[in-house]
Parts: C-alpha cells; sequence; structure tokens
C-alpha cells in the first residue's frame, strides 16, 4: 500500500518527467550527459539555408526538449555541456562543427538559456496541456532567437534587420513544426503516466 501512495506524491506540482526516475546522482548525471548527447545527435539532422550561415538543424527541438523534460538545473547543466563540449572541439554543433568562432554560436547560447527557462516553466506544469506546451516551446525558441540573433549580426557585420532574415524569418515555418510535435509528445508522455495537468 506504501508503494502505491510514493508516485502519487512525486507527481505533485513542481514534477517534471524526469523526476519519474528514481532519485539519484547517478540518473542526474545520466540525464545531464544524455542531454547534451541527445542535443548533439539531433544538431546533426541540419539542412543548409541558402544565403544564411545558420542551417535548419534538430539542436532547438532537442534543447528545449531536454530542458522541458529535465527541469531548469538539469536542462540549464546539460546545454552547457554541450556548449563547453563543443567550444572544446566535440563535433557536434550542426553540420559536425565546433567552436566558438561561428556566426551561430549565439543560438548555442540561446539554447542554454533557452533550456532553463522552459525547465522552470515545465515544473510549473507548462508541458502537461497541449496550449500550455505550445507557449513554452514559443517562448523557448523566442529565447533562442533573442540571443541568436544579435550575436549573429555582431559576428557577421550585419545589421539587426539583415540578421533577422538570414537568421530568423527561415527558421519559423520548421519552428511552428517543431512546437507541434513537442505539443503532442509532451502532453501524451504524462498521460501515459496517468498525470495529465
Amino acid at each position: 500500500m506504501s508503494t502505491a501512495a510514493a508516485p502519487v506524491r512525486t507527481l505533485r506540482a513542481g514534477t517534471v518527467l524526469a523526476d519519474l526516475l528514481p532519485s539519484s546522482r547517478v540518473r542526474d548525471v545520466a540525464l545531464v550527459v544524455g542531454g547534451a548527447a541527445l542535443t548533439g545527435l539531433a544538431a546533426q539532422l541540419s539542412v543548409p539555408v541558402p544565403g544564411s550561415p545558420v542551417p535548419v538543424s534538430g539542436q532547438t527541438f532537442a534543447a528545449l526538449l531536454v530542458g522541458t523534460a529535465l527541469g531548469a538545473r538539469r536542462g540549464f547543466l546539460a546545454l552547457a555541456l554541450y556548449a563547453v563540449a563543443g567550444m572544446a572541439g566535440v563535433p557536434w554543433f550542426a553540420q559536425g562543427s565546433s567552436g566558438y568562432a561561428m556566426p551561430s554560436f549565439g543560438y548555442v547560447l540561446g539554447m542554454l538559456l533557452a533550456a532553463t527557462v522552459v525547465g522552470a516553466l515545465a515544473r510549473r506544469g507548462a508541458d502537461r496541456s497541449v496550449l500550455r506546451t505550445a507557449g513554452t516551446m514559443v517562448l523557448g525558441s523566442a529565447v533562442v532567437y533573442a540571443v541568436g540573433v544579435p550575436y549573429l549580426a555582431l559576428a557577421t557585420g550585419m545589421s539587426l534587420g539583415q540578421a533577422v532574415a538570414a537568421g530568423l524569418t527561415p527558421f519559423l515555418i520548421g519552428d511552428a513544426l517543431k512546437a507541434a510535435l513537442a505539443m503532442g509528445a509532451l502532453p501524451a508522455a504524462w498521460k501515459l503516466v496517468g498525470r495529465k495537468g
């Protein structure tokens, strides 16, 4: 009877999907490393955009999912590991790149911040319904662009308008599709564990 009550306590407000796994430091380390690796793998799903130094890739989607599923602290650590390892030479940024001397590095920094923001929102139940998940993904994407686009402008000498045209506008349809995937996946995961918010 006591084992039946334990899952109910763990699913109270403030719970993210990763909290459903048995708690330990090993779990947290595995989640952080796994989140970084997932983001690195998703970044390899990459397509160049004509006229832009920023490719379409799966890394933003992965970063937002990692932040939402792991929560703010672990999401931040996973994306920090992803960024630091990539800066140190691990070729797992978009298109197998690494380092920080690239015009698109601002998006990596934006993903770090976005994972933290969406993770904090997930702790407040923002991933438990379709509409709240949509809002969370839109806000997370906006955070990525708020850092990435100005960085792109500074790194390339583009005007802000040119950076928006090269580093934001071509990605909006893809972001809408990624948000739609998240809108289906995250609430479905909560429903699967019996705790739709």
